[in-house]
């Protein structure tokens, strides 16, 4: 008798904890779904003031920047090893390496051919 009444406090106690979460959980709900509508009406309050004051640029870019959301930008590029590094230092490195090789390469030695034609100097 000791045991199932111990099951059966120890069951209500969970009960309640579940009951208690979802409650939060709710009012957490309310919360963030009160602050986006504050958000919506404060951006739209925003570009109608730019619509009026002839801003059209500033407009459109509230508009677009509503449109997208959030966009996340990821700076993560890879090393020579094959890593992935989002050091800045490092990655400024990278670039530097990797256009310098790009646009200080010696002139072809050998013709270029393009379609039925062959090129002898690079324009």
């Amino acid at each position: 008798m000791k045991k199932a009444r111990e099951k059966w406090l120890i069951k209500g106690r969970r009960k309640n904890k579940d009951q208690e979460y979802h409650h939060k959980r709710k009012e957490a709900q309310k919360i963030i779904r009160n602050k986006k509508k504050l958000y919506i009406k404060n951006v739209t309050e925003l570009t109608e003031e730019d619509q009026n004051n002839n801003n059209t640029r500033k407009m459109y870019q509230t508009i677009n920047q509503f449109k997208k959301g959030c966009q996340h930008k990821f700076n993560m590029i890879r090393n020579k090893k094959g890593d992935m590094t989002m050091n800045t230092k490092e990655t400024a490195e990278i670039w530097k390496e990797y256009f310098d090789k790009i646009l200080n390469t010696e002139e072809p030695k050998e013709l270029i051919k393009i379609g039925n034609r062959e090129i002898n100097q690079v324009k």
